[in-house]
């Protein structure tokens, strides 16, 4: 079987590397220059299925548990199994309790606790939520990763170009296009995600941290070489311009409120991506002749594309997915 692949994103990347497990031969074709240039290599990267119910569907507290095993097996030493902090200023302790109530597998942690953790926050913070089982990565070096494995597995990259559907002996053609596929396929609508790196070497933390607020819930997840990434907006639109004034407060304002040696942090980029989701907010795989789409990954791609691939390769080889295969 010879298959087509469409997007050198998270999505289509972990599809590709379930089919080349299987022997399938697998070509991929991508439109910029390199893996990570689009939505994918701005995500949060955070394996946080318990978080994530907060604010979404059981689905992904059921597909995504299973994540950070599947990146382990794929691409060993870059999970890192710290867990998950979530924090909130003294006048907004109340969402805290209401984050737990929405959620499941998480301790309360006092002051000391919190000290414990991450020594920078201490004495920060009188309460935190601890999800002990969640992991995070990065995800440029995850899909630089994956783009190495499938180099040695035989599969072919198709750079800087695009291929028609239907040309060449192809037994399947997937399409993992992901936001470009908006106005194409029906109910698929963007969402606008802005994010910062900043650098700082006076904070270290050790794992993501969620800083709860009423109307704008951020994220500072640590990369590494004193770069943290302060993440994201989540706004209805498909624009992809440069970030906006107010976004641009907002995330600055969530990084100081954390810590205040964020307010002299350097700014060294900021980016915009559109993430592409339905309705549910739930990724989908649909099929259509010798066409499979997988796409709407929404706030999930890291998350939820094992889970997608598995999908994929059941419809491919008449299969249940079976998570415990991942090691092979």
């Amino acid at each position: 079987m010879r298959v087509l692949i469409k997007g050198a994103g998270v999505a289509g990347l972990t599809v590709a590397l379930e089919l080349a497990r299987r022997g399938i031969e697998v070509d991929i074709v991508e439109r910029a220059e390199a893996v990570a240039t689009g939505a994918s290599g701005l995500a949060g990267g955070m394996l946080a299925p318990w978080c994530e119910r907060e604010s979404a569907d059981e689905t992904v507290l059921t597909l995504g548990k299973t994540a950070a095993d599947w990146w382990e097996a794929a691409l060993p030493g870059q999970v890192i199994r710290n867990g998950t902090l979530v924090v909130a200023a003294g006048r907004d302790t109340g969402e805290l309790t209401r984050f737990a109530g929405r959620t499941s597998g998480c301790d309360w942690l006092d002051g000391a606790g919190i000290e414990a953790l991450e020594p920078a926050l201490g004495g920060r913070f009188k309460k935190a939520l601890f999800f002990r089982e969640e992991a995070h990565l990065d995800p440029r070096k995850a899909l630089a990763g994956l783009h190495r494995v499938l180099l040695e597995r035989g599969v072919t990259f198709h750079f800087g170009c695009e291929v028609e559907d239907g040309t060449g002996s192809l037994d399947r053609i997937i399409d993992c296009t992901g936001a470009a596929a908006i106005g194409q396929t029906a109910n698929l609508r963007g969402v606008r995600g802005e994010m910062l790196f900043l650098e700082t070497s006076e904070i270290s933390l050790s794992r993501p941290v969620r800083l709860l607020h009423p109307r704008i819930p951020l994220y500072i997840a640590p990369r590494g070489d004193n770069r943290f990434m302060v993440g994201a907006t989540m706004i209805e639109s498909d624009d992809a311009g440069p970030i906006s004034a107010r976004s641009l407060m907002e995330l600055l304002n969530a990084a100081y409120a954390l810590h205040p040696a964020f307010g002299e942090a350097r700014v060294v980029e900021m980016g915009v991506g559109v993430r592409p989701a339905y309705p549910d907010n739930l990724p989908r795989v649909t099929v259509e002749g010798n066409r499979i789409s997988v796409n709407g990954f929404y706030r999930h791609g890291f998350l939820l594309a094992p889970a997608m691939a598995d999908q994929v390769t059941a419809i491919l080889t008449d299969t249940i997915p079976n998570r415990e295969r991942h090691n092979a």
